[in-house]
């Protein structure tokens, strides 16, 4: 953790950026029926059964010092789909960045092997070269900013029914590019000198209960 939270507490250096990323499944539900019209004196009206139209991945890149994100969109999260979305970070939207360092969870496919696989050990080796890994802690996927970022995606953007994968590509270009344009930075106020004295007050919380 302490990697991590030293490395939020860096300057902003737009010639290395810090990423963080995370995916999350969406799901397609349509309406059973068609949703009642805005009438004088009456809400819209929505039916409760839906049709589900299966399901759509959609990877997460945070910027959080600059206030940017970006969002990839696929149909799975297999292994092959992470270790596309690494050669999407690295070649389409930091390909001028010597560096990047990339915080993200221990989710099985995430994993350095995974990218020889997928694309060779030469290949593996220039996209692997251009990244910094700061893998989170086991239980401590919360210290990922782009996990704020989904959290605002799907308030936001996600909280209705969306019926099929292009509806949610037009939702997800749109929130985007108004995200943004805010150009709103997160101010992560967690440092490890906080972090060190909770973790040593539940430790020493932890022994005194055992010895009692």
């Amino acid at each position: 953790m302490k990697d991590i939270l030293d490395l939020y507490a860096q300057p902003f250096d737009p010639a290395r950026p810090t990423i963080c990323f995370d995916e999350q499944l969406v799901q397609l539900l349509a309406d059973a029926r068609p949703a009642w019209p805005l009438k004088p004196g009456r809400a819209r009206r929505q039916d409760y059964e839906y049709v589900r139209h299966g399901t759509r991945n959609v990877f997460m890149f945070a910027e959080p010092k600059a206030g940017k994100r970006h969002v990839l969109l696929t149909c799975r999260r297999t292994k092959e789909d992470w270790a596309k979305a690494m050669r999407y970070l690295v070649d389409e939207l930091y390909p001028d960045a010597p560096r990047i360092d990339l915080v993200y969870d221990n989710l099985n496919t995430h994993a350095v092997n995974t990218v020889i696989e997928i694309f060779g050990k030469a290949e593996a080796d220039r996209l692997l070269a251009r990244l910094v890994l700061h893998p989170t802690p086991l239980h401590a996927s919360w210290v990922n900013m782009a996990e704020m970022e989904l959290s605002v995606m799907t308030s936001q953007c996600l909280d209705r029914r969306i019926p099929d994968e292009w509806t949610l590509a037009l939702e997800l270009i749109a929130w985007e590019g108004d995200r943004n344009d805010l150009h709103k930075p997160i101010a992560w106020s967690f440092k490890w000198t906080r972090a060190k004295r909770i973790f040593s007050k539940r430790k020493h919380s932890c022994k005194n209960t055992t010895h009692n």
